[in-house]
């Protein structure tokens, strides 16, 4: 069994607005997480493509990597992911080949097929491209293309500078198993979103693995997880700072929009039944605790994924407290 120092730990950060905060505050959090975690031997640092989000700050995501990888020197820098239906993808290989171009070897280019928001801004994003993502596999064809244009059926008349010829890691990024089984036919890496989507983790790795071909990216599977962890120096205090993350889910159920609030002592009073069992179920893979509680989930998270690579999600609302739990992770992934 793989023990949790065999696997490299990332960072999934959504630039969060904080209460009180603004979107300049979290662009310079996310910059000084990225340098922390780049220093404690994280392995890459992503960034999430959201729109019409009040407490997410990345929605430009090429623009945030570029500037956390120019503040940065050894970390890798990536999308998880850029939503590819939101765009052209000559648009999405300019920009990234840009980046690779700008910070060579650092750059990771993750992929989804979902809007990263609702539907009349997919709207506006998407223009009259409102197929629900069923095009993803023909649009990721023709992205690739572009970087390899020998993958192209016939001669390209529009090719994308720069990015033509660059090496740069695709992977697909899924939350069920359409994904996980495009990537394993593809021979691509693969990233799961369990901080959001529990209950399909393992049914998704494990079509992932079954569907994978080798190909010239890749001999064997390689999958990575997305898992919520907030650690403390005690349980008491790690499920306090989860608030935070429990009244995100809470205020997405009721259509709420609000920048992250403040931790509270109790949830008690601010959800209902059903949805304290709602967001159980949503949160289900979280693991919030004292360092002893996160090193015994993590391990049995590994033990149920058997995950190549660990990528750490903490939306927390003190920028402080964020920086400590990454801390204690990285002690335990070292342990």
């Amino acid at each position: 069994m793989k023990k949790l120092s065999d696997i490299p730990f990332s960072v999934l950060d959504l630039a969060p607005i904080v209460a009180g905060g603004s979107p300049a505050d979290s662009f310079r959090n996310t910059l000084d997480l990225a340098r922390h975690v780049e220093k404690l031997g994280y392995l890459r640092f992503w960034l999430a493509e959201h729109h019409n989000m009040p407490f997410i700050a990345s929605s430009a995501t090429s623009v945030v990597i570029g500037h956390v990888a120019a503040g940065t020197s050894t970390i890798r820098v990536g999308s998880g992911g850029i939503m590819l239906p939101n765009h052209s993808p000559l648009v999405i290989a300019e920009q990234f080949g840009t980046l690779e171009s700008l910070f060579p070897g650092r750059i990771d280019l993750g992929l989804g097929r979902a809007p990263g928001t609702d539907q009349r801004t997919a709207q506006a994003l998407r223009r009259n491209n409102m197929n629900n993502g069923e095009d993803f596999p023909e649009l990721l064809d023709e992205l690739r293309t572009y970087f390899e244009p020998s993958l192209a059926a016939e001669p390209l008349r529009v090719r994308a500078f720069p990015g033509e010829g660059l090496s740069i890691p695709i992977w697909l990024l899924g939350s069920s198993g359409f994904s996980a089984q495009l990537a394993g036919q593809l021979g691509l890496p693969f990233a799961f979103a369990s901080h959001f989507s529990p209950a399909y983790t393992v049914p998704a790795l494990d079509l992932y693995r079954r569907s994978f071909k080798p190909s010239k990216v890749l001999e064997e599977p390689y999958a990575m997880v997305g898992v919520n962890v907030i650690a403390a120096e005690t349980d008491e205090e790690a499920n306090r700072l989860a608030t935070t993350l429990q009244r995100q889910f809470l205020n997405l159920i009721r259509g709420v929009e609000e920048p992250l609030q403040p931790p509270v002592e109790s949830m008690d009073g601010l959800w209902t039944e059903y949805e304290k069992q709602a967001l159980q179920q949503q949160l289900g893979a979280s693991i919030f605790g004292s360092p002893n509680t996160v090193k015994e989930k993590l391990q049995a998270f590994l033990d149920d994924t058997q995950a190549d690579e660990i990528m750490v999600v903490s939306q927390m609302y003190d920028h402080k407290a964020r920086l400590r739990s990454y801390e204690i992770v990285a002690d335990i992934a070292k342990s």
